[in-house]
């Protein structure tokens, strides 16, 4: 159904130079980006180990799919967070790559934990987004909400300046949208508290999020 934890292959190599001839320093910040990230998927997972396992949901719970697409849903926009950093023009656009990038790796680790700790598989045989009443119609040629296609996502790996900065600020925009879409889902389907907290959480991040994205959009110049 949704893929488990993956390591992005944005973790590569940076561009031998950046804007301003330094190599070696945007080589040493995606070095640390990298280790923001690991950092942050293991407090998550130590996060996620003090979800009491006394009621454990089960695997066709809202709860079970919640982790499982929000898993796949933040993968993405991990990836899109570490182009923005390593191609990003506007320095802005750069932190707040890193800054989505490091915080949904956190959740990953969180999410996966709970179906560790729920004695569940990272992948389930329901399909996507079926946890949610509306779910199947929320689900378009086979991306859940506010997800770019992979042309989208080709298009964005391969743009540069001003171009780059825009599209991941719309992309990332729509992508937000539909992850709160999805968080609204598991608030008003779930029914374990620790669960419930931290999608609590997560909506209040992302729509702190979306004020920043449509800071930067209209200070750029750019239209949602």
């Amino acid at each position: 159904m949704t893929a488990p934890v993956t390591t992005d292959s944005e973790l590569d190599e940076a561009p031998a130079t950046d804007e301003g001839g330094r190599p070696a320093a945007r080589r040493y910040g995606l070095l640390a980006v990298a280790a923001a990230i690991v950092v942050g998927l293991l407090l998550g997972y130590a996060g996620g180990l003090l979800t009491p396992t006394l009621t454990r949901p089960g695997d066709n719970s809202a709860e079970a799919g919640f982790a499982r697409d929000m898993t796949a849903h933040h993968n993405q926009a991990v990836a899109m967070g570490l182009l923005a950093f390593r191609q990003g023009q506007d320095a802005e656009v750069r932190q707040v790559g890193v800054d989505i990038a490091t915080g949904q790796q956190g959740e990953i680790g969180t999410m996966q934990t709970w179906l560790r700790s729920w004695k569940l598989d990272p992948t389930g045989d329901q399909p996507a987004m079926a946890w949610m009443p509306d779910g199947a119609g929320l689900v378009k040629n086979g991306l859940m909400p506010g997800m770019a296609t992979p042309e989208e996502m080709a298009k964005l790996k391969a743009a540069s300046g001003r171009e780059f900065d825009l599209l991941f600020l719309n992309m990332m925009i729509r992508h937000h949208i539909g992850g709160v879409h999805m968080i609204d889902g598991i608030l008003a389907e779930g029914h374990d508290d620790d669960v419930l907290a931290v999608a609590q959480t997560m909506k209040n991040t992302q729509q702190n999020d979306l004020t920043n994205l449509s800071a930067a959009l209209k200070r750029l110049g750019g239209t949602p």
